[in-house]
């Protein structure tokens, strides 16, 4: 579960999730493309902000979780300033991508799909990124790093304030 504290909505964020379910044709049946706009509003989907969606289109709390917990696109805490996106798709996974997923993880001291405490980076794996000749790949943000070693890590994490 999200670690964010629960704490009451303020009128204002009520204000715009009630403009996010008027903004959606069938919220009921587009349950994805809502969550998305409260994850762009936000930047990642609190569990006030679910039950009162949920509360507003006449579904679940669970409903709506499960579908943010199911879907990588979602955050349930706030990102990091930088996203690391470790490519986990067949030809990096060959390469050794696996093991810069353990590097990463033992060096920010986070587990994938979660924020450092200092918010700095957030972790996740991907699919593909695309670029199977570079493997093994990482994305940091918008910039790529292919045949990444696991000794590199360190200095490329370095130049990411």
């Amino acid at each position: 579960m999200a670690e964010t504290m629960t704490r009451p909505l303020i009128w204002e964020e009520k204000w715009a999730l009630d403009k996010i379910v008027a903004s959606v044709e069938d919220p009921e049946h587009q349950k994805i493309r809502l969550l998305q706009l409260a994850q762009k509003e936000y930047g990642f989907l609190r569990d006030e902000h679910m039950r009162y969606l949920a509360q507003s289109i006449g579904t679940s709390y669970t409903d709506l979780y499960g579908l943010a917990t199911f879907y990588s696109q979602f955050n349930l805490d706030p990102p990091g300033r930088h996203t690391i996106s470790v490519c986990v798709g067949t030809g990096c996974h060959v390469k050794g991508s696996k093991g810069l997923m353990k590097k990463l993880q033992d060096t920010l001291g986070i587990r994938e799909n979660s924020t450092t405490k200092d918010h700095r980076f957030s972790l996740k794996s991907v699919r593909c990124l695309g670029c199977c000749g570079l493997a093994p790949l990482i994305m940091i943000d918008d910039e790529t790093f292919g045949r990444v070693k696991s000794t590199q890590m360190e200095g490329i994490l370095e130049k990411f304030e």
